[in-house]
């Protein structure tokens, strides 16, 4: 059976390797691009079965990616030793010996037929996969509180352990600089995805450019720009994200509110693609709802969209924030969780009470509540939730004993 190959080689012996690859018995040319946007292109459309490329400025992680997600093999021709392990880190499977003879390309154009292995989608041997806990804070639209809560969480874990990571993955307005006082204009997070998608050293990423706020707490600063979200494509963040593993005890992650499929749509990456990856990639999901009627309908329709995703399977822990007796009753804990017991089944949910002089204190001196308002009410919820997420990632599950968690008071 003859086996379709495409190549998107440059330099002088892209001629002499077509013709070899012709010469072959059992392979033909499929298609000879002249760049990498047509091999891509070629692929999709499943003109071949297996793909030769050279090392060249616009290959990364996200191309051989998309080369390899449509099963066919790729074998990598390198031009010097560097190029060779730059390859090796964007996921191509088979990379051919410096300077290999045309013959020697075209045999393992061959060898690689019976195992199209495609990208890896592995951090390499320098950086192995750690055994830290990532938590992703998501919740439905309508500013429920993600960032708030993001942000005292993780300065809460920083007092637990010694070495935290919040990240801003939120795609359509990243605020956790802003909201630490941060006076940092370049996001961190698309630093580290650049070097993701260019296969460089994540740890060496990370160590550079997640920023120390407090003692034991760094921060990868997101991006506020809204044309810059095609910055962080899943094909960035997982292995952002195994890194982060390995950096730190605990990650914590600012989502987006939005977890629909855009670019499956529209054949590119979607705007969400970074809330999705982080979701699916998550020790625990924590989920916040504000309490206002509103509030809790999108919760109850936000759990049921969170569980007909990739992320079904990762536990969650629900939060519901903002909560008092003005927009709930005079029982407003009890109020919540006989509704979200009721219309979403959750059997626990975490409350924090509504605080806006310590939360406002708080956003206008760019601090955590710890820091500001160490013995305020909702601080004192927060470190409750802390303290339990921590127990869980930490070797333990989300109980689930019908219990609606009170706020802790003074």
């Amino acid at each position: 059976m003859t086996t379709a190959v495409i190549v998107a080689v440059r330099g002088p012996e892209e001629a002499e390797l077509a013709r070899a690859i012709e010469a072959h018995a059992d392979l033909v040319v499929a298609r000879r691009c002249a760049d990498l946007v047509e091999a891509v292109a070629a692929v999709a459309a499943g003109v071949g079965g297996v793909v030769v490329v050279s090392d060249q400025p616009r290959l990364d992680r996200a191309v051989v990616r998309a080369l390899g997600k449509h099963g066919v093999a790729i074998v990598g021709i390198p031009s010097s030793p560097d190029a060779a392990a730059r390859l090796s880190s964007l996921g191509v499977a088979t990379v051919t010996s410096v300077g290999a003879a045309v013959d020697e390309v075209v045999s393992a154009v061959v060898d690689s037929i019976s195992e199209p292995t495609g990208m890896g989608d592995t951090i390499t041997e320098s950086e192995p996969l750690g055994e830290g806990a990532v938590i992703s804070i998501w919740g439905p639209t309508g500013a429920p509180g993600r960032t708030t809560l993001a942000v005292n969480l993780a300065t809460e874990f920083a007092s637990l352990t010694e070495s935290v990571i919040l990240l801003d993955a939120d795609t359509f307005g990243g605020a956790v600089a802003q909201a630490l006082g941060m006076l940092d204009e370049a996001p961190g997070v698309a630093a580290v995805a650049r070097a993701a998608l260019e296969g460089s050293s994540l740890a060496d990423a990370i160590r550079r450019f997640a920023l120390e706020v407090r003692p034991g707490l760094r921060v990868l600063s997101g991006i506020t720009q809204t044309s810059r979200w095609p910055e962080l494509p899943s094909a960035a963040l997982e292995p952002m994200l195994q890194a982060v593993r390995s950096a730190a005890s605990v990650s914590v992650i600012d989502c987006g509110f939005g977890i629909e499929k855009e670019g499956a749509v529209s054949g590119g990456i979607g705007r969400n693609e970074a809330t999705l990856t982080a979701l699916a990639a998550s020790d625990l999901i924590v989920v916040v709802g504000s309490a206002e009627p509103l509030g809790i309908q999108r919760l109850v329709r936000a759990l049921g969209d969170l569980g007909d995703g990739e992320a079904a399977a990762v536990p969650r822990l629900v939060v519901v924030n903002r909560v008092r007796a003005s927009v709930c009753g005079m029982r407003p804990s009890q109020a919540v969780g006989e509704v979200l017991a009721r219309y979403a089944a959750v059997k626990e949910a975490w409350i924090i009470p509504d605080d806006p002089k310590a939360c406002d204190s708080a956003t206008l001196a760019g601090q955590a509540l710890m820091e500001r308002a160490p013995h305020s009410p909702a601080r004192r919820a927060i470190e409750a939730i802390a303290k339990r997420v921590w127990s869980d990632v930490s070797g333990g599950g989300v109980a689930e004993d019908g219990i609606v968690r009170e706020e802790v008071r003074v």
